[in-house]
């Protein structure tokens, strides 16, 4: 249930929505959520943000969603990295960077994702080794979102554990335009506002400071970011499953066929309201990964969270596709806007985690099963 302030929240974030609509300059709507203090509203108030956590944050994705214009950047740029950096970050890393993404100024994207590494953060080949007080970083990553846009990119990378010899995870901020790290966009057939790209890292020399807390933490610090990043898939999936299914019931009132509005008939009301009962319930869910990641509790965030991404992304297809079938040949035109969905509501299936990947989590970690891999 929404408090008092969730529910300004919503309320004042749809009306921005509404505003821009489903053809939103997202530039022009980025800036506008900053200057609001939208896109801060989980970041520290120390440092320009709204002092709230991913639950705010998830609102308001999930209402620009509703309204047509969601912003996938908001799951990237305050969700993972000003997370990250809040909790992780120097003073002087959280100084130069939390303000700026608070009130949208600057963006930060997030590489994590590699050619031959799938869903298997164990196997990220992208390397960091030490070369005095500097860091190399060589490797590839692919399928990052919104790199032309961004900063600088949080790369997950790396590094060799001296007592152990083993590998662990590292996190670094790499700059735009720093030498070596070069991007190429990726053709894709989704219409998206935000490009993706592959990243190619040649010898990346970064100073010290580049490192994002402690190099021996590990995944904490990695899953630190990824419980967000579902959560926030969770709302982008839930608001996108809103927007449509609004549109197919006010097409279902109006449209008529022998004097009698189409959604009188059960055929077409029924798989609404059950498109309708699965995004409320994975809204639900969501809301419990949030509050339990807000209050710091990361085990019980990570399985919450993993559902509510499976359960908002299986509700998002379901809803689109019921929506354009509501419409029939309508559904398919561009006045009306649902064709586009149909592609992008399966993002939510497949990023940042496949479906199978979280089923897989849900049997060993939560069910206590064998693991099949």
């Amino acid at each position: 249930m929404d408090t008092e302030d969730h529910k300004a929240l919503r309320e004042a974030v749809a009306a921005l929505g509404k505003r821009h609509g489903r053809t939103a300059d997202t530039t022009q709507l980025w800036a506008d959520a900053g200057k609001l203090g939208y896109l801060g509203v989980n970041l520290p108030e120390a440092y320009g943000g709204g002092g709230g956590g991913i639950s705010e944050l998830s609102i308001v994705l999930e209402e620009l969603g509703a309204a047509g214009c969601p912003l996938l950047m908001l799951v990237v740029s305050p969700a993972i990295c000003g997370t990250v950096i809040a909790r992780f970050g120097t003073d002087a890393q959280k100084q130069h960077w939390l303000p700026a993404l608070a009130d949208g100024t600057r963006l930060m994207a997030f590489g994590i994702t590699e050619p031959d590494a799938g869903s298997n953060s164990h196997r990220i080949t992208t390397t960091a080794h030490r070369d005095g007080d500097n860091w190399i970083l060589n490797g590839r990553k692919v399928f990052i979102s919104g790199v032309d846009i961004a900063d600088a990119t949080l790369i997950v990378g790396r590094t060799e554990d001296a007592r152990t010899g083993r590998l662990k995870p590292c996190l670094f901020i790499v700059p735009r335009d720093t030498p070596g790290f070069t991007r190429q966009p990726i053709d894709m057939e989704l219409n998206a506002a935000e490009k993706q790209f592959e990243l190619t890292l040649d010898d990346v020399r970064l100073p010290a400071d580049a490192l994002v807390g402690d190099e021996d933490a590990g995944l904490l610090q990695l899953f630190a970011g990824l419980n967000p990043e579902r959560i926030m898939t969770a709302a982008f999936a839930i608001g996108m499953g809103r927007y449509a299914l609004a549109k197919a019931v006010e097409y279902a009132r109006d449209r008529q066929v022998w004097n009698t509005p189409i959604g009188a008939h059960q055929a077409i009301a029924h798989p609404l309201a059950q498109a309708h009962i699965d995004i409320e319930l994975a809204r639900l869910m969501m809301q419990k990964a949030a509050r339990l990641y807000d209050a710091g509790d990361d085990m019980g965030a990570g399985e919450a969270a993993n559902m509510a991404k499976y359960a908002a992304g299986e509700a998002c297809v379901k809803a689109v596709d019921q929506a354009v079938h509501t419409l029939g040949g309508n559904g398919l035109t561009r006045e009306f806007g649902l064709a586009s969905l149909i592609t992008a509501a399966r993002v939510a299936r497949i990023a940042p985690v496949s479906r199978e990947m979280i089923l897989n989590y849900v049997s060993h970690q939560t069910l206590g099963l064998p693991k099949s891999y």
